[in-house]
């Protein structure tokens, strides 16, 4: 049985990767730049943004599936979400900007949910 907490969360996933990935696809430099990358490439953005549609698109059409299909919908966003911290820690290394310590809390804390509901599921 899936809980209703993690059906929920599933629209809140929808709402915020389509919040930000909207807006990225299709304003990718301005939207970087007020996040403190000043020469933001488009496409790499743009890809981004696309994952989130993707990852976000799903979270909400699968949304009422049966409980095999949130397992493996959590193993794919446990990968996504650990593989971004990995990512965006690098990241910081190099001298990313202030805004990715942001990102990196954000992919921290999703994956901290997912990996609670993949256990109990």
């Amino acid at each position: 049985m899936v809980p209703l907490s993690l059906k929920r969360l599933f629209i809140f996933h929808f709402i915020v990767d389509y919040l930000i990935a909207v807006p990225l696809m299709f304003a990718p430099k301005t939207i970087m730049s007020l996040m403190g990358w000043q020469n933001a490439e488009p496409v790499t953005a743009r890809l981004v943004a696309a994952a989130l549609m993707g990852i976000g698109g799903i979270s909400f059409i699968a949304r009422n599936a049966k409980a095999d299909a949130y397992r493996h919908m959590l193993t794919m966003k446990l990968l996504w979400s650990g593989a971004a911290v990995l990512g965006l820690v690098i990241s910081l290394f190099e001298g990313a900007p202030f805004a990715t310590y942001g990102f990196l809390a954000l992919f921290v804390i999703f994956f901290g949910v997912w990996l609670f509901y993949r256990l109990k599921i």
